[in-house]
């Protein structure tokens, strides 16, 4: 039977066969609300104590490394519904992926899990055949459409590794990722990664233009029940409802966490000396729809240091981490192809509590670790016993997509000498502001932390039809605070700016923060 459901294991032990499965399953009746049963599955699960399932994991599949991994392909004639629009494969665990995940499908009235087997993947690259030591669970999977083209099923959705996932809209490729939750996220103590330890796909309709997973998740702080109503299209739309129960106490949860990497790009002052690309990064700018209409933008940076930005203001209406660059020029990367990367907006559903945003900056040395992080912070603590429900909605787009009628920002380029930094900002007009002229047109700006604006103007960019705003920030040195517990290191540059015509505020918000 299906382990904790509550099902009772059928008289009979014929399965349903898959085209071109030949493992045996188990099978169990499914109830129309499989949900409640993944809830109640969850909060059985939060009244035990945690298990570390990937203790147990094969010694040979741990110390395999990435590359190795890679070439442990699945058999696309194996797919679960290969010759369906909607088709499943799965990923061979190893590397570091060591807590075994469980897999079920829901076809009519039956859940069926679905064994590992080595008979599903090809060996043959890595020259070896003694990887995988029985039923051994997989490392996830990827839900697979004919999106592009309708003769060929692409990959629209892939779960892999703890509670990450990404997924991709029309003419994209993957980027960025999201994740299921995020406990403890740059706390001292460490951060807690949990992870779905078993899912439930749902078997679509021939025609279905949707396909519904439910997902299980597990640490050792918390459980949860999941369900993701995954739409594909130009713009791909993941719905998602979860119930999180705590075994323990939680003191900073994140919802709806967005995991991205910047490297470098045209904010960057110092030259990547090894590197020819102009720019190399998954996202270049949070995006925010403040509940108060405000819209502001936050450009990315590869900080020297950590750095932690907070936006209050109440639960926003949405944010995202965006590829707002989609210039290949500005990347000449003709592999990565970081011009179609996707971006990803959040758009929040019930009331998620009180809270921050909260942007994660982490400094990089390459454009292999995530190093970006954005995530709503519920302000208050969450303690063992409570349970806690929300739901979201993400949408996987290309990120020139224009959200607002305010003009947006397109660029942000630095200029540095040794008591000055100039700020270089273009902004590209909505449809209303077209034939604003620019001296009509002035410019809002707020710098915190004592430093001072020495100089700004506003230029009207007729290449891009926009205006230019430049930004002088005195950088003199003086006496901080700092100094007492940091020598020579001076406080974060907070700056704030949107032009207006006369009292009216005619573009998004620009917000940066320079570690001077």
């Amino acid at each position: 039977m299906v382990s904790g459901m509550g099902y009772k294991k059928p008289v009979s032990l014929s399965c349903i066969l898959l085209s071109l499965w030949t493992a045996a399953c188990l099978a169990a009746p499914a109830k129309k609300t499989l949900f409640n049963d993944v809830v109640n599955k969850a909060r059985a699960l939060a009244e035990e104590p945690f298990e570390n399932t990937g203790e147990a994991f094969p010694e040979e599949l741990r110390t395999i490394g990435y590359d190795e991994w890679r070439s442990l392909r699945f058999k696309p004639a194996k797919s679960l519904w290969p010759n369906e629009p909607f088709s499943i494969q799965f990923f061979h665990p190893g590397f570091i992926y060591h807590n075994p995940v469980n897999i079920n499908y829901v076809e009519k009235n039956t859940a069926v899990r679905i064994p590992f087997s080595p008979d599903l993947f090809d060996y043959s690259q890595s020259g070896r055949s003694d990887l995988a030591p029985g039923d051994i669970g997989f490392a996830g999977f990827r839900v697979h459409y004919p999106l592009n083209t309708p003769t060929y099923a692409d990959e629209i959705i892939a779960f892999l590794g703890a509670s990450y996932f990404r997924a991709l809209g029309k003419n994209m490729a993957y980027g960025m990722s999201a994740r299921g939750l995020a406990v403890n996220t740059a706390e001292p103590s460490g951060e807690e990664f949990p992870y779905f330890r078993e899912f439930w796909v749902v078997h679509p309709a021939l025609k279905a233009q949707e396909i519904t997973v439910y997902a299980l998740l597990d640490s050792r702080s918390l459980t949860g029940a999941y369900t993701f109503l995954i739409r594909p299209g130009e713009e791909t739309t993941v719905d998602i409802k979860a119930v999180l129960f705590f075994r323990e106490r939680v003191h900073k949860l994140g919802l709806a966490p967005l995991t991205s990497m910047f490297f470098h790009g045209e904010n960057t002052t110092s030259k990547i000396e090894h590197d020819f690309r102009p720019e190399v990064h998954d996202s270049d700018g949070l995006l925010i729809q403040e509940s108060s209409g405000e819209w502001t933008w936050h450009p990315l940076v590869n900080p020297e240091t950590l750095l932690i930005n907070g936006f209050g203001g109440g639960q926003p209406l949405g944010f995202g981490l965006l590829q707002r660059d989609t210039d290949f020029d500005h990347y000449q990367d003709l592999e990565a192809r970081y011009d179609n990367r996707p971006s990803v907006w959040v758009i929040p559903g019930n009331d998620w509590n009180p809270g921050r945003l909260e942007l994660l900056q982490i400094p990089t040395a390459n454009e292999y670790n995530d190093n970006i992080g954005a995530y709503w912070v519920v302000e208050r603590p969450f303690e063992a016993g409570e349970s806690f429900e929300f739901n979201y909605t993400l949408l996987w787009h290309t990120g020139n997509q224009k959200r607002s009628g305010l003009a947006s920002v397109d660029s942000t380029r630095l200029a540095k000498k040794t008591d000055d930094i100039t700020f270089v900002i273009d902004f590209l007009p909505g449809l209303s502001q077209e034939m604003i002229p620019a001296d009509d047109i002035s410019a809002d700006i707020q710098v915190l932390n004592d430093y001072t604006v020495s100089f700004s103007q506003i230029i009207k960019n007729d290449i891009t039809g926009g205006w230019r705003l430049v930004i002088h920030v005195n950088l003199e040195q003086q006496q901080w605070l700092l100094d007492k517990v940091i020598p020579n290191r001076k406080p974060v540059v907070e700056l704030r700016a949107f032009l207006k015509n006369g009292n009216t505020r005619i573009s998004e918000t620009w917000s940066y923060s320079y570690l001077p």
